[in-house]
């Protein structure tokens, strides 16, 4: 029987790694020192699998196809997705492993579990939404992905509370299966932000530290009971923050956010945070 053995969370602006020389020393230093513990617990944690939850920024999907979840079941997948986007946010393109037998119990799973996910058999091309966190998280890419993207960008959204009892679902699918035995969820998006908008730029820290005490309270309730209207007061790019309460879902136990930082030059609120019960840390 597999397990989830932690979960991890973290913005995935691609200011991150295509420009972080804007922000703030300081700043700088304390999102990339969080990165730097988070993948020291990955590595302590070893982990068999990891599955990766994001949003899409129509790479693959487009107004005409947008569902609210799709589950990846190839062995294998390309990012950046472009070598123009490569040079945009400073990451080598290349080819990511995944576990193509884990993604496909997963949804089917998710079928027999009151989910009904849209399937993504062929290549799932990855941009800044995973691109960027694993640069930090997993620089060797050593580690077979299931990527998942939710719908964080478009209306009609999943609800909160529909984020969170997926990830519940992705954390019963593991532990009914026997082709890993530990696995790890990475949660990727937020904090507050707007794209494409006037406000691009304004970073709404009274949400963003609202979020964090709900993620660090280990209560589901404070996160089930998010509102649309709640997280657009952060900025449309802020409805990522779904893909943190799935994997708080997917891990039941409460985040220790290891780093919260505003950062107007990365265009959001930054945060990296981790949930890693029974780790020796």
């Amino acid at each position: 029987m597999g397990k989830i053995v932690g979960a991890f969370a973290a913005s995935h602006s691609p200011g991150i790694t295509g420009w972080p020389e804007r922000a703030e020393p300081r700043k700088r230093e304390a999102v990339e020192n969080a990165f730097a513990e988070a993948r020291r617990r990955i590595d302590a944690l070893k982990p068999d699998a990891i599955v990766a939850i994001s949003v899409e920024h129509f790479t693959n999907f487009n107004f005409g196809n947008l569902p609210a979840f799709a589950i990846a079941t190839a062995d294998s997948y390309l990012g950046p997705v472009t070598a123009e986007m490569s040079e945009f946010i400073d990451v080598p393109q290349h080819d990511y492993p995944g576990n193509g037998k884990l993604g496909r119990h997963i949804y089917e799973f998710a079928l027999t579990n009151e989910f009904d996910p849209a399937l993504v058999e062929g290549g799932l091309a990855f941009d800044e939404n995973f691109c960027v966190p694993l640069k930090h998280l997993d620089p060797e890419s050593k580690y077979p992905l299931v990527p998942i993207i939710l719908n964080g960008v478009n209306p009609p959204w999943p609800t909160a509370k529909r984020c969170y009892d997926f990830g519940e679902m992705v954390r019963h699918a593991v532990e009914a299966q026997n082709e890993v035995d530990r696995v790890i969820v990475i949660g990727t998006g937020g904090l507050s932000h707007w794209v494409g908008l006037p406000e691009s730029g304004t970073v709404n820290e009274e949400f963003d530290r609202d979020f964090i005490a709900r993620i660090e309270s280990g209560d589901p309730e404070q996160l089930k009971n998010y509102s649309p209207q709640e997280i657009d007061a952060a900025g449309n790019g802020a409805h990522e923050v779904r893909t943190w309460i799935a994997a708080a879902g997917a891990v039941d136990a409460p985040f220790e956010v290891l780093a919260y930082e505003p950062v107007p030059e990365w265009l959001t609120g930054t945060a990296v945070a981790a949930a890693t019960p029974g780790l020796h840390l």
